[in-house]
C-alpha cells in the first residue's frame, strides 16, 4: 500500500532538502508534491487527498498551523500532519496537539532517522483512522502522469491536431489560452562533483529540478519537464504584459537559479531559449529550436535566445520524432511490442548508413528515452531495470561518442521495452475495459463516440474497439446503446418526461434515431413500451 505525502515550505532549499533525506519507496511513501504558500497547500489536500503533510509552521498566506486547523475543521478525511518549526516557535506546540498534529520536528535538528520514525507514526495513524482507504480513479499518481504526458507530446510535437490537445487540455484543467509560449532546454552540470555514486548523481538533480521548478515559476507561468538525470525544459506560457519583455522575465529567472545552484550544490545550470510561438501547437518548433541551439552555448554565454542567433542553421543535430509519432504513440498505448520494435528498428536503419551524423543519432535516442520515461507509468524504474547491467545504466546515453554505440543503446531500450509489453497480461487489458464500462456507465447521459472516449484513455479508437470486442460480451456501440436504452426505461417508468426530451437528455441525435434503438433492444417502440408496461 503506498501512502501521499504533500510537502508544504516556501524554502525551495528545505523542500529539496526533505526529498532527498532518506528512501520514500522503503516507506511505501510516494511524495505528491510540494506547496510554497498554506493557501497552495489546502489546495492540493482538496484535489489530490494526501495521507500524510508535513508542514512548515510559518509560511505566507496560511500557517501550517492554520492549515491544519483548517483542515480538521473542514474535510471529512484530514491528512495526518508532522509540522517543521524552530526552537522560537515552541509557543505554537500545545496549539498543534489540539488539532491531532503527529509531531512536531525542529529543522537544524531534523535527521533521516528522526524523519523516519516520525513518518511510521504518521502512517500508523493513517492506518488507525482509515484503515481501507482505497484508490481514487483521479489519484494525484494518474493526473499527475496524464500532464506529464500531455506536455511531453506538446512540446515533442505528438498530437495529431489542433482539436485533439484542446480537448485533452481541457479535461486535464491545463490554460492553454496565453499571448505566447517558448520552451528552453537545460542541462544541470556537475563537473566539480565527481566521483559521485549514481544515487549521489540522482538526489543531486532531483535537488536542483526542484529548486528550478520552485523558482522560475514564481518569476513566470511555467511547466517543468524532467527529461533525464542531466536535462529538463521549460515551458513559459505568457501573458501580454511578459511576452513584451519576454527576454529580460526569462533571463532573470534562469540567472537566479543558476546562482542559487551553483552557491549550494557547485552545479551549473545551461540553457537555450527557443523562438517565441503564438499558438500552443508551435511549442514543439520553439523546442526544436532551443535544442538546435544548445551547441552554441558555453560557460561565457551559458543563457543564449534563438533570435540572437540567427544564423544558427540546421547541421544535422536534431531528429524529428514528429515523423514516427502516429506509430509511437500506438505501440506505447497498446502495449503493441511488434510494432515497437518495428518503429525501433526502422530508426536504427536510419543511422545504421549514416556513420557521422552522432548528433542526430544522440537526439534521436534522448527522444526515445524521454517518451519513454514519461509514457509509461513508473517509466523511471522500467528504464532503469532494462539498463541495469550497464555502469550508470540508461544515463550511459550521455557518455556515448559514436553512432554504433548508440545504436546499441536504443537496441537494448528497444529489446527491454518489448518484453515489459509482453508482460502485460490479459488481466491489464481487462482492466481497461472495465475502467471504460464505468466511465460509460458514469457518463450515459451524454453524447458518447469511440473516438471521445479512446481520447480519454489516451488509446487509439481502433485499439478500443478490439478490446472492448474481445473482453465484452457486447460491442462499444452496442454496449452505450443498450446502457442507454436502460435510462430510458427508467425514465418512462416514472412518467415526467416526453419522449423527446429522454432522447435528449441521453445524448441521441434525434428521437426517430431513439426509437429505432430502443426497438430493436426491447421489440417495441418507446410508446409502445409505454402502453404495454404502463397502461393508464
Amino acid at each position: 500500500m503506498m501512502y501521499n505525502l504533500l510537502i508544504a515550505d516556501d524554502e525551495p532549499l528545505v523542500q529539496a532538502g526533505i526529498k532527498s533525506m532518506i528512501n520514500w519507496n522503503e516507506l511505501n511513501i510516494n511524495i505528491i508534491g510540494t506547496a510554497s504558500t498554506g493557501a497552495a497547500a489546502y489546495d492540493m489536500i482538496q484535489e489530490f487527498s494526501p495521507d500524510i503533510v508535513i508542514t512548515d509552521i510559518k509560511m505566507p498566506i496560511m500557517t501550517g498551523l492554520e492549515l491544519a486547523q483548517k483542515c480538521q475543521q473542514e474535510l471529512s478525511n484530514p491528512p495526518a500532519f508532522i509540522i517543521l518549526t524552530s526552537y522560537e516557535e515552541f509557543q505554537y506546540v500545545k496549539e498543534a496537539i489540539s488539532y491531532q498534529v503527529v509531531d512536531y520536528l525542529v529543522k537544524l535538528e531534523l535527521t533521516p532517522e528522526v524523519l523516519t520514525n516520525t513518518l511510521k507514526k504518521a502512517i500508523s495513524r493513517v492506518n488507525e483512522i482509515s484503515p481501507k482507504r482505497s484508490s481514487s480513479p483521479l489519484s494525484f499518481d494518474s493526473v499527475y502522469l496524464l500532464k506529464e504526458q500531455f506536455h511531453t507530446k506538446l512540446m515533442l510535437g505528438l498530437f495529431e491536431s489542433e482539436e485533439q490537445f484542446l480537448n485533452q487540455a481541457a479535461n486535464l484543467n491545463i490554460r492553454l489560452d496565453y499571448d505566447s509560449f517558448l520552451t528552453g532546454y537545460m542541462e544541470i552540470c556537475n563537473e566539480k562533483n565527481t566521483g559521485m555514486s549514481k544515487e549521489q548523481e540522482l538526489n543531486l538533480y532531483t535537488s536542483s529540478l526542484q529548486i528550478a521548478r520552485e523558482l522560475i515559476s514564481k518569476y513566470v507561468p511555467c511547466h517543468v519537464l524532467s527529461l533525464d538525470s542531466r536535462h529538463f525544459s521549460i515551458i513559459f506560457f505568457l501573458d501580454e504584459a511578459n511576452a513584451n519583455a519576454y527576454k529580460q522575465v526569462i533571463k532573470n529567472a534562469i540567472e537566479q537559479v543558476s546562482s542559487m545552484l551553483f552557491n549550494y550544490y557547485s552545479v551549473t545550470l545551461f540553457a537555450s531559449i527557443g523562438t517565441l510561438v503564438k499558438k500552443p501547437g508551435l511549442i514543439s518548433s520553439s523546442y526544436q529550436d532551443a535544442k538546435q541551439l544548445f551547441s552554441c552555448v558555453s560557460s561565457e554565454e551559458p543563457i543564449l535566445f534563438s533570435e540572437d542567433i540567427p544564423q544558427v542553421q540546421p547541421a544535422k543535430t536534431i531528429f524529428n520524432m514528429a515523423l514516427f509519432k502516429d506509430d509511437i504513440q500506438k505501440a506505447f498505448s497498446e502495449y503493441d511490442d511488434k510494432l515497437l520494435h518495428s518503429v525501433f528498428t526502422s530508426i536504427i536503419d536510419l543511422f545504421e548508413v549514416k556513420a557521422d551524423h552522432q548528433l542526430q543519432a544522440l537526439d534521436a535516442a534522448s527522444n526515445i528515452l524521454y517518451l519513454s520515461l514519461s509514457l509509461l507509468k513508473n517509466g523511471e524504474s522500467v528504464i532503469t531495470n532494462i539498463f541495469q547491467e550497464q555502469h550508470q545504466d540508461y544515463r550511459s546515453l550521455h557518455q556515448l561518442t559514436t553512432v554504433p554505440q548508440i545504436l546499441d543503446w536504443i537496441r537494448t531500450l528497444r529489446d527491454g521495452l518489448c518484453e515489459v509489453f509482453l508482460s502485460y497480461t490479459q488481466d491489464n487489458k481487462n482492466l481497461i475495459v472495465v475502467n471504460v464500462k464505468k466511465y460509460i456507465n458514469e457518463h450515459v447521459n451524454e453524447k458518447l463516440t469511440l473516438n471521445k472516449v479512446a481520447e480519454e484513455f489516451h488509446i487509439s479508437p481502433n485499439y478500443l474497439s478490439i478490446l472492448f470486442s474481445k473482453y465484452n460480451d457486447t460491442g462499444f456501440t452496442d454496449y452505450i446503446n443498450q446502457r442507454k436504452i436502460d435510462e430510458a426505461k427508467k425514465m418512462l417508468a416514472e412518467g415526467s418526461l416526453k419522449i423527446y426530451e429522454i432522447s435528449n437528455i441521453l445524448g441521441f441525435e434525434s428521437a426517430f434515431y431513439f426509437s429505432r434503438v430502443f426497438k430493436k433492444s426491447t421489440g417495441y417502440s418507446p410508446r409502445d413500451y409505454i402502453n404495454k408496461n404502463f397502461p393508464e
